[in-house]
């Protein structure tokens, strides 16, 4: 969303914001100046307010008293804890999908395996990022379990202001992606012990990244 389209609402407004964080665009620390946030949407102060509120409660945007709103930045020990409840909820989500018997949804995590294989090939960090989204919504979606899909959602979106393309360096992107071979290979058998252990090392191995990352979030 740019300026030439201009958010109609306030969750539009905070869809633009929470945007330019996950792209970097907005660092953690940074201050969001009003004034700066209305010339760049083409929005009004009110909504931006109201944008700026919703993204508070996500966790994203922190706002203080006489200093107003600023890109939150999150504790490593608040990073350890969001990525080892993802490896329990997430590792649950690809057993459930395994043992499922949803076979047009597997076929399309296989369709979509195929799509991320070409992405790690080309190295396009933003492609894969995009592909590396689907690929984990589908999986919650075919755990069929909608509090597990509630809870993952209030988890990730504080960690979009740390995935930035640094992340996805192409060694990262190869290291991923042959997770993601495992697991999807997992799934389609039907094998969900090995889905939920593959799933679970997964997520331990992106935690791992971002330590070696740790100067993007507070100690």
């Amino acid at each position: 969303m740019s300026k030439t389209s201009t958010p109609k609402s306030p969750v539009d407004a905070a869809a633009w914001i929470r945007e330019r964080i996950r792209k970097g665009r907005l660092v953690p620390g940074q201050r969001l100046v009003e004034a700066d946030l209305v010339r760049d949407s083409g929005i009004s102060r009110g909504k931006i307010r109201e944008a700026l509120r919703r993204l508070e409660a996500e966790g994203l945007v922190s706002i203080e008293e006489f200093r107003g709103a600023s890109v939150r930045q999150l504790g490593s020990d608040e990073v350890r804890q969001i990525y080892e409840a993802r490896m329990a909820l997430e590792g649950f989500a690809a057993a459930a999908f395994a043992a499922s018997r949803n076979d047009e949804r597997k076929q399309r995590l296989a369709a979509l395996q195929q799509e991320l294989n070409a992405a790690a090939s080309s190295g396009l960090h933003d492609r894969f990022a995009v592909l590396n989204h689907n690929w984990h919504k589908l999986i919650l979606e075919g755990a069929g379990n909608a509090y597990v899909i509630q809870f993952l959602s209030q988890l990730t979106v504080p960690i979009y202001q740390l995935l930035f393309p640094a992340f996805y360096a192409r060694e990262r992107i190869s290291q991923a992606n042959a997770d993601h071979q495992l697991i999807t290979a997992a799934i389609i058998a039907g094998r969900a012990t090995a889905a939920e252990r593959a799933m679970r090392a997964h997520i331990r191995s992106g935690l791992a990244a971002l330590t070696e990352l740790s100067s993007h979030f507070d100690p």
